[in-house]
């Protein structure tokens, strides 16, 4: 009884797992799909529509799983849906709670591959609403998605929480 118990568990767990794998998989397409979307609707519609699309919260650019945001190869965030008080400002020298410049980090992916993974820490939404000491910052494993515009100075970056 006790071996068919643990072989149960190890079959259960072994399923848990593999379901697992499969979403993050799937999360990972997504922000693929949703990056490459973004680049073709700024190609198509233009900049400034683009821009209007992913700061939309409930936009085509926003998932259960992921949104997309935009800045330019200088740095300087163009769109956002979730931070719109940091448009416009030059994002290269933010650091993630281990020191990482992650946002340089995306440009030189972008400027060097034109697409590409980055890792990072940072605060999920729910760690955002955490109050917490000053010094003291949560943040989680954040894995992203960079892709450059073809043929502008724009790159385009989703991610998820892992």
């Amino acid at each position: 009884m006790r071996k068919v118990t643990v072989m149960v568990l190890v079959v259960m767990a072994s399923v848990v797992l593999a379901v697992s794998v499969m979403a993050q998989s799937a999360i990972k397409d997504e922000c693929v799909a949703l990056c490459k979307d973004a680049a073709k609707f700024i190609n198509e519609k233009g900049l400034y529509p683009a821009v209007a699309e992913i700061n939309n919260k409930e936009g085509k650019f926003v998932t259960k799983n992921t949104y997309v945001f935009m800045m330019d190869l200088e740095g300087h965030l163009l769109a956002h849906p979730f931070n719109p008080q940091f448009i416009g400002r030059d994002i290269t020298g933010v650091k993630d709670t281990n020191g990482k410049l992650f946002n340089q980090e995306s440009i030189t992916i972008a400027k060097t591959k034109g697409e590409g993974w980055t890792t990072y820490m940072y605060p999920t939404p729910e760690e955002s609403k955490k109050p917490t000491p000053w010094k003291e910052k949560i943040s989680s494993k954040k894995l992203s998605f960079v892709y450059r515009v073809p043929g502008k100075d724009l790159v385009v970056i989703a991610g998820y929480f892992e």
